[in-house]
Order: C-alpha cells, then structure tokens, then sequence
C-alpha cells in the first residue's frame, strides 16, 4: 500500500507490496524489493536498489550524493541487501566512481538510529550498528560484526568478521576478526567469546582463537613473527586462517 501524500516517482520499480508511509519521497532510478516497509517522511534518492523484506523508519535518507568532495555526479549506487532494518534519522549516501561505484549494506544488518553509512563503505551480513555509530569512506566491515553506539571509525579502516567495538570508541587501525575493541584510540580486550559461542563457534575453535590471540597480541612479537608462529603452533582451522589472512592483508595496521 502507497500513501496517498507519498510522492512514487512512475519510473521507480517497487513491487507491488510494498508499504510506503505518509510524505515519503521515492525518486527514479529506485528499485524496492517485495515485503518491504518504508515509514513516513523517508527520502529514497536516485540509483537505489533495495532488498525484499527490509524495513525503513521515519527520516531515513537513503542514497543521498557522497560527501566528498572529488565526487561529480557521476552514476553510482547503493545497494541494500533483504531483511535489513534502518531506524529513525540514518543516511546512507551512494557511492563514488574512484571508490569503486557502490556503498553496499549486506543481508539481514540492523542500523539504529542516526547511524550513517558514507560512500563507498561495504557491511557483510548479520551487522549491527548502534545508535549514531559513524562510518567514514571506504570502509569494509565483515560477517556479524557489532559496532557499538556512537563509535567513529575512520576511512578505510577494516572491521573483521564477529568483531565487537565497544561505544564511544574511536577506530582508526583495522580491527581484527573475533575481538573485542574499545577506548579512545580503540585496543583490543580479548577475544569475543560471548559473541562466538552465540553464533556456535566449536569450543574448539574458541580455544585455537584464543590461543592465536594470545601469541599475536600478548608476548610482545612483531606481527610477522606473530604470524609465523600463530601458523607453525596452532591448528590451522579456517577460523585461524581468517584471522591471520587479515592481519596478513592490513593496509592501515592492525589495532593492538
């Protein structure tokens, strides 16, 4: 069902049962999947592809222009993966040509309110972010990972799979799958062992994690030593060989 004070633009492509609320803006160029809800007072801008069953709250901006200054009005997009919720007040703005053309936000993500997604940022499924956390450019953040409430991450930075960042932390080296981040800069606080065995990571692969953890980030090695010995020492089960192929692949450094 459209409202009646909603304002479809006639070459948007929403199926056909889709809710769209009061005073809600859908421009050209705007896909939205089947079972979707989108509140009142929503603005979807051009060169937007939405999932099905996804939910959008009042005052969310979707797909605005990149804040960025090289960005030219060039065709880019932002894709929205099915099943994810955005609440009150989030923007999340499209991508930029020399960032790779699309901000993509994964399956079944959870961003509350005033949470913004800026260009070019990339979220795996199952992420949560809480209210007003912050994503610079570029960002990359992995499977289930949980970025606490008014969290600044900067650009570029990577967040790994199953990582938590606790609030009020501000992110500017990558942060490693599987661990816990906090603090202004952010460290690490150990392994996310709550969060892992919610999700039904062996015990197992929680000891070889921690095992790992321990020789990378507590006896004092280089990260190349710490490498060397994580892969000569620990059972080489996939949850290893993410965390070290990561740290392995840093661009901005790894958080310590």
């Amino acid at each position: 069902m459209i409202h009646p004070t909603a304002i479809v633009d006639p070459r948007a492509e929403v199926d056909s049962s889709v809710e769209i609320g009061p005073y809600s803006i859908v421009n050209a160029n705007v896909s939205i999947g089947p079972g979707t809800f989108i509140g009142p007072h929503v603005t979807i801008d051009p060169y937007v592809k939405i999932g099905p069953d996804c939910q959008i709250y009042q005052y969310a901006s979707i797909g605005a222009v990149p804040q960025a200054i090289k960005f030219k009005g060039e065709v880019t997009w932002l894709k929205i993966g099915k099943g994810t919720i955005i609440r009150e007040f989030a923007t999340l703005n499209r991508g930029t040509e020399f960032g790779g053309g699309v901000t993509e936000v994964g399956e079944g993500n959870f961003l509350m309110a005033y949470t913004h997604v800026a260009h070019d940022c990339i979220t795996g499924k199952g992420v949560i972010l809480a209210n007003n956390a912050t994503l610079a450019g570029h960002i990359v953040i992995g499977n289930h990972a949980i970025v606490g409430g008014l969290v600044a991450i900067h650009q570029f930075v990577r967040i790994g799979d199953h990582a938590y960042i606790g609030g009020k932390s501000a992110i500017t080296k990558d942060i490693p799958p599987y661990v816990i981040a906090a603090g202004d800069r952010a460290t690490l606080h150990g392994l996310n062992k709550v969060g892992l065995g919610r999700h039904g990571f062996s015990e197992n692969a929680i000891a070889q994690l921690k095992k790992s953890y321990r020789i990378i980030f507590r006896i004092g090695l280089t990260v190349n030593e710490a490498v060397e010995r994580v892969l000569a020492e620990v059972e080489n089960i996939p949850e290893v060989l993410n965390l070290v192929n990561f740290i392995k692949t840093t661009q901005r450094g790894i958080t310590r």
